[in-house]
């Protein structure tokens, strides 16, 4: 980075708010997914979003582009920097501005990580609904940018659904406030835009989120089942029954043997698990989870493991949430995937992820939100064996698939580089004209978080088929482990 561009943003967030050293800017070279690392030319430490306006107002006069990054654990590359570029880390932004408990509402810097919210409205019986797995690390700021879900969104939304207003810095270094606290709010829905929008549009630097009253009564269950058709059809028969659960999940078998090396959940060796959570009014929830346990055990249930107390409920969602970072107990290395498909085509897609993963001789562990048909396939190998291409090939393959069979190619972690390439694959030209159109009235300049989200002819080049080289890759302005 030029001598004189650092020092304007010194000036403006003093020595200390600025990260030069080579050794520390390697802490910064990529976000969860870890298989392409950039370097940037500086990493930026504002305090509050007054330095974020200052930081990117110098942005924009130099033509620097720049990434706002949380805690690093997006899974899409969304967080990958630019070597000639800065990164804007928002983790000093970490306070929680206000709490209306009377109203329902917090409003929070994009610092705070998400299970934060909750902890600090508890006493007030409130919570914060949206729940990622890495809810105890990963921030408010980046699950606006990839409108996370977790495993309570079949019931309670996304991120969307939660957030009523943000303050957006734009990539000129204008601030702008976007939606409001009351009930209806005239005019083009921006903030619905924004929300993920993968940190395309402007950097987040406050949050009015919504808060929800802990239900009267939660119960939990593990149904275990010899095959993962069986588990697949008894989703679809509870949603088909009228019950919507707080959350149904699923892991097969790969990812229970994960889970139980890792945290001894209690899960036992089966094809396949689903958990089911059902919250709300006493009486409701006893008469659907009674209904729930009918479907289970009219399905085939080879056992049925309910949680007697909070303790066991905590269990069961330890081993759930901890199955992404407990596949590294049985493989060295894995990608996570991340698509949607229609929930009454899973069993289907299960076994075609099962046929290609054989194809390609790597194993593929499943976890996933089975309630919408939200799937995270990991994909299993070893780099050191020279297996990281195949893999890549398989995890494209599967996200692109996702879309063949109706679906999506993300549910919450985003696009970001990882995925670009394969837009066209769900979006023709005319959809994807019509987001750069919109992307460029934010940024005309292009500056905020370049290479993310759509496709370019320099990054993506004209290749056919399922499988195309990472696209910064194939630009060759990034290093390949």
């Amino acid at each position: 980075m030029r001598a004189d561009v650092t020092r304007d943003f010194e000036a403006v967030l003093g020595p200390d708010g600025v990260i030069t050293d080579p050794t520390q800017l390697r802490a910064y070279e990529c976000d969860g997914l870890t298989g392409y690392r950039v370097v940037p030319g500086l990493v930026l430490l504002p305090r509050g979003k007054d330095e974020v306006v200052a930081a990117v107002r110098v942005c924009a006069r130099h033509g620097i582009p720049f990434v706002a990054r949380g805690a690093g654990t997006g899974l899409s590359g969304g967080a990958l920097p630019c070597a000639d570029g800065v990164v804007i880390s928002l983790q000093r932004l970490r306070r929680i501005v206000h709490v209306d408990v009377e109203n329902r509402r917090a409003v929070v810097e994009p610092g705070v990580t998400n299970l934060d919210i909750t902890r600090a409205v508890a006493r007030h019986n409130l919570y914060y609904a949206p729940d990622p797995s890495s809810q105890q690390v990963c921030t408010i700021g980046g699950n606006v940018a990839e409108n996370s879900g977790g495993a309570h969104c079949l019931k309670y939304g996304f991120t969307v659904h939660h957030v009523l207003a943000a303050t957006v810095v734009l990539p000129d270094g204008t601030l702008a406030e976007l939606g409001g606290t009351s009930a209806q709010n005239e005019g083009y829905d921006l903030l619905g835009v924004v929300i993920g929008s993968e940190g395309t549009l402007g950097i987040v630097v406050e949050v009015v989120v919504n808060l929800l009253p802990k239900p009267e009564s939660v119960r939990t269950l593990v149904a275990d089942f010899d095959s993962v058709d069986r588990a697949c059809r008894t989703v679809s028969a509870i949603v088909a029954a009228g019950i919507v659960p707080a959350a149904i999940e699923m892991m097969d078998a790969l990812a229970i043997e994960a889970v139980e090396v890792a945290v001894s959940a209690g899960y036992r060796p089966t094809a396949a698990a689903l958990i089911v959570e059902l919250d709300g009014p006493r009486a409701e929830v006893e008469t659907q989870f009674a209904q729930v346990v009918q479907i289970c055990e009219a399905h085939g249930t080879s056992a049925l493991r309910v949680a007697t107390d909070d303790a066991e409920r905590a269990a069961i969602w330890k081993g759930r949430k901890a199955a992404f970072a407990a596949v590294g107990r049985i493989s060295p290395d894995y990608l996570v995937q991340d698509g949607v498909v229609p929930r009454t085509r899973l069993a289907e897609t299960l076994a075609r992820i099962a046929e290609l993963g054989a194809a390609a001789s790597l194993r593929v562990a499943n976890v996933f939100h089975a309630g919408d048909g939200n799937l995270h396939p990991l994909v299993l190998y070893n780099e050191a064996r020279g297996e990281l291409e195949r893999a890549e090939e398989l995890s494209t393959r599967i996200a692109e698939l996702c879309v063949e069979l109706g679906g999506s190619l993300s549910g919450e972690h985003g696009i970001g580089s990882d995925k670009a390439c394969s837009m066209p694959r769900q979006f023709g030209p005319d959809d994807i004209a019509a987001m750069r159109r919109l992307r460029t009235a934010f940024d005309p300049d292009g500056l905020s978080n370049p290479g993310k989200v759509l496709p370019t002819p320099r990054l993506c080049g004209e290749r056919p088929g399922p499988y195309r080289p990472h696209p910064l890759e194939a630009a060759g302005v990034i290093e390949r482990i």
